[in-house]
């Protein structure tokens, strides 16, 4: 699939064209770097806050990171859309892996498991919904944007 600019039905809000991008990566560990460093580089070309970026970027790590652990699928696509007052994140996988619960606490020692929570925290906003661009899941988070 090749990434392209239209917004999901539904999900993303109508958004300029220089605000809105899309990228595929391969269902492996190493995409999450990938998709780190791709959402770092646009955030920045579109003048967002440092803040903003960091956040965003964190959100970006662990929904890519939960995509390629628990989907089962092949492929993540990550949309990213801009306004001057929020920053809305799509993690859209091709797996068959149904939704899981939103963030379960972790014992204390285990070393995974609170990629939701983080999400929760600094998101303004997120949930889950099946794709209609890919046919997996998308979870979805909104960061507010700080004029």
């Amino acid at each position: 699939m090749t990434p392209h600019t239209s917004p999901s039905p539904g999900l993303l809000p109508p958004a300029l064209p220089d605000r809105e991008h899309w990228f595929e990566l391969p269902s492996l560990r190493i995409s999450v770097r990938t998709a780190r460093d791709t959402v770092r580089r646009r955030l920045r070309d579109w003048g967002l806050p440092g803040d903003v970026c960091t956040d965003a970027v964190l959100l970006v790590s662990e929904l890519a990171t939960n995509a390629v652990i628990h989907s089962g699928g092949t492929r993540v696509l990550c949309g990213l859309s801009a306004s001057r007052r929020r920053l809305r994140i799509e993690m859209h996988d091709d797996g068959h892996v149904p939704a899981g619960p939103a963030g379960s606490p972790s014992a204390t020692l285990e070393e995974s498991g609170r990629g939701l929570l983080i999400v929760q925290q600094l998101a303004d906003s997120w949930g889950t919904a099946r794709s209609d661009r890919t046919g997996g899941n998308t979870v979805w988070a909104v960061l507010p944007v700080e004029p």
